[in-house]
């Protein structure tokens, strides 16, 4: 059971914000948000993950995708942005010190 629940939670993390923005690389982050068509132009490195929830909140509204699960999938990422906004606060130390020396993930 313990297994279940260490690969259930694995799972759900790699979807999380702050793992596409503080784990992955940079450019695994921008494309990710130019194929979901954001309007962000830059994620800052300081609260990346909920920033990046929010930027794809943000993007546009497939054609193909009913209301129904578009809602959905949009309250997911609100609750995807609340966890990374708790991980971003634990990772600040780190992400502030990148903002420092790397400045802005810029998406343009």
């Amino acid at each position: 059971m313990k297994i279940q629940a260490v690969m259930l939670t694995v799972l759900m993390l790699g979807g999380c914000g702050t793992v596409q923005t503080v784990v992955l690389s940079d450019k695994a982050s921008v494309d990710q948000l130019k194929t979901k068509k954001s309007y962000c132009g830059a994620v800052p490195r300081i609260y990346s993950g909920a920033t990046y929830d929010f930027c794809m909140l943000h993007a546009e509204k497939p054609d193909d995708v009913d209301a129904f699960n578009y809602n959905n999938a949009s309250l997911g990422l609100v609750v995807d942005a609340a966890v990374s906004g708790v991980l971003d606060t634990f990772l600040l130390p780190y992400t502030i010190y990148k903002q420092q020396a790397d400045g802005s993930i810029v998406i343009n």
